[in-house]
């Protein structure tokens, strides 16, 4: 600032002192700092407002979430109370139950004890009866083994003979007792007979007709008469134990007749005849051939 002062006869100008410049500087200074607080205040405040109205929000929020929160407990507590008194009955009920398993238990225990012990006796009486079978089958083994050796020892003592046609003859049975053992041996049909010179008409003797014509027992001899297939044929003074042979219609082998027993009026012997399908008889050869 600057003043001046006119006296009357002077002119003289007086000149006042400028500021300094850093002075205006620095007042620019402050008032710049100073509005970047105010705005750097109103800023954090803005921050800060919106951070708090941020907080309630989350906090009205949370409260509202808890009230839920609350709410379901409550719901919840409501429904443990019911499910308790229910449990109540159903654990009585368990109780009934579990007493009623025990008891099913005990008696199924019994039942099968009960059945065990069946079980064993009838094993037991399963084994026994089997080793009885077992002891039977082999006394029928050796049974059949004696049979065997048997008919093989009857085989052996059996004789053979040709018979009055040529034909090589079976083996031959001597008595009763070895006409039982051929029947045994199976080969050949037998029929056992006893003739009766009285008698009259022919005597069936199995598929034919024989009657006793003559009998000498001195000589060991004697006569028949063979009625088969409609035909008659007389066989005379035939020797004890000699095989009497003819063929009837269909056979592939001679029937044979043989007489080992004469009375003065009888005759004891059997007929012979070849089983069906059976084979083809063997010509006896001529001695020296």
């Amino acid at each position: 600032m600057s003043s001046s002062l006119n006296t009357p006869g002077d002119t003289t100008v007086v000149e006042s002192s400028a500021l300094p410049r850093w002075v205006i500087l620095l007042f620019v200074v402050a008032f710049a700092f100073s509005g970047y607080l105010l705005y750097a205040s109103y800023s954090d405040r803005q921050v800060t407002a919106k951070n708090l109205s941020d907080a309630n929000s989350k906090t009205q929020a949370l409260a509202a979430e808890l009230d839920k929160t609350n709410s379901r407990i409550a719901d919840l507590k409501g429904q443990l109370d019911v499910t308790s008194q229910k449990l109540g009955l159903t654990q009585d009920e368990l109780a009934r139950a579990r007493g009623l398993a025990q008891t099913i238990k005990k008696q199924q225990e019994a039942s099968d004890t009960q059945l065990r012990q069946q079980i064993g006796e009838v094993q037991q009486d399963a084994t026994t009866k089997i080793g009885a079978v077992s002891t039977q089958l082999t006394g029928t083994q050796s049974d059949v083994a004696a049979t065997k050796a048997d008919l093989e020892s009857t085989k052996s003592k059996l004789q053979t003979a040709v018979g009055d046609l040529g034909v090589q003859s079976g083996l031959i049975a001597t008595n009763h007792d070895e006409v039982e053992e051929l029947k045994r041996l199976g080969e050949r049909d037998i029929f056992e007979f006893t003739l009766s010179k009285s008698q009259k008409g022919p005597q069936h003797v199995g598929p034919i007709q024989v009657s006793l014509k003559k009998v000498d027992d001195k000589h060991f001899k004697y006569t028949v008469n063979v009625v088969a297939d409609d035909k008659s044929i007389e066989k005379k003074d035939r020797t004890v134990g000699e095989p009497i042979q003819f063929y009837v219609h269909g056979a592939r082998a001679p029937y044979e007749i043989v007489v080992f027993d004469l009375t003065k009026d009888s005759a004891k012997g059997y007929l012979s005849t070849p089983k069906p399908g059976g084979p083809s008889p063997v010509a006896a050869k001529p001695a020296g051939n």
